[in-house]
């Protein structure tokens, strides 16, 4: 059984005695630090903290550790949340007609690798409907259509589906749609994307044709958040395998799916455990 968890993250101005108040506090009432990171920005001013607490080592619950911890958070003006490992983020898959990444979370999560509670996919094709329920998951059909009137009413549909879940997290894998801006704004910072392709090059469709036609020697993938710029979120995670002159853009779409799987595995995961902290258009990864 896992250890429940308490995850505390900050991000605020600098200052000296940022960590010395806040492991102050912890020890204060007898928490057990089981893991910390912090990273200072020269750049930007900011200061980033993540602490993982022993939830019974504490003397009290995520509400009244909120309550007390708030007095000091606002003496630094602090940014910040407190995550029970206890209460599982609830995640909503969106997929068109590709099935390997949709097919290689499932597995994660059917396998405990992902601490998470698929609660749904959503999808503009049917395909993938009789594979999705096989796995015990609700699968709604929202085809999107062409015309600006019917993509805004589908997109309103997806985002009632979305508040009917409780989803915390909403998963690109694959999903072959531009999100409309006013969606992104309102999901800030819980939509995560994979691109198919090292951005920022060879943004938009077809990367991987775009790729062979400029004859590149890396090709990679991206996982993202979402914003309303297409493809510009602030990036979670990438990687790249070598290839040559030889490979075509088939060969290269097979390597890029085995990339494509990884990296967004790798790029949810660390959203889940809170691995991940927000600062403008980058992230502060804690992996």
């Amino acid at each position: 059984m896992q250890l429940r968890r308490y995850v505390l993250t900050i991000t605020c101005p600098d200052r000296i005695g940022i960590v010395a108040a806040v492991t102050g506090f912890i020890a204060g009432h007898g928490g057990s630090v089981l893991e910390a990171a912090q990273h200072g920005d020269l750049d930007s001013g900011l200061f980033f903290l993540r602490i993982e607490v022993t939830a019974d080592s504490l003397p009290f619950g995520p509400a009244a550790f909120r309550e007390a911890f708030a007095p000091l958070a606002a003496g630094f003006a602090m940014e910040w949340q407190l995550a029970d490992s206890a209460e599982r983020k609830r995640v909503v898959l969106f997929v068109s007609r590709e099935d390997h990444c949709l097919a290689d979370l499932l597995h994660r999560w059917r396998s405990g690798d992902l601490e998470c509670d698929m609660v749904g996919v959503i999808s503009n094709h049917e395909d993938l409907r009789s594979f999705v329920e096989w796995h015990g998951i609700p699968f709604r059909w929202v085809p999107v259509g062409a015309e600006p009137a019917a993509a805004a009413e589908a997109f309103a549909e997806i985002d009632r589906i979305v508040d009917e879940a409780r989803a915390d997290v909403i998963v690109l894998a694959r999903y072959m749609q531009i999100v409309p801006d006013w969606f992104c704004d309102r999901h800030h910072g819980r939509i995560i994307n994979i691109h198919h392709s090292f951005l920022p090059s060879f943004a938009g469709a077809r990367p991987y044709h775009q790729a062979f036609t400029r004859g590149v020697k890396l090709i990679g993938a991206t996982c993202h958040y979402v914003t309303p710029a297409l493809d510009e979120g602030p990036i979670i995670e990438q990687d790249t395998r070598r290839i040559d002159h030889a490979d075509s853009p088939d060969e290269l779409r097979r390597v890029g799916r085995d990339i494509e799987r990884t990296v967004l595995a790798r790029g949810l995961r660390w959203h889940l455990e809170d691995r991940v902290l927000l600062s403008g258009s980058k992230t502060v990864v804690f992996t």
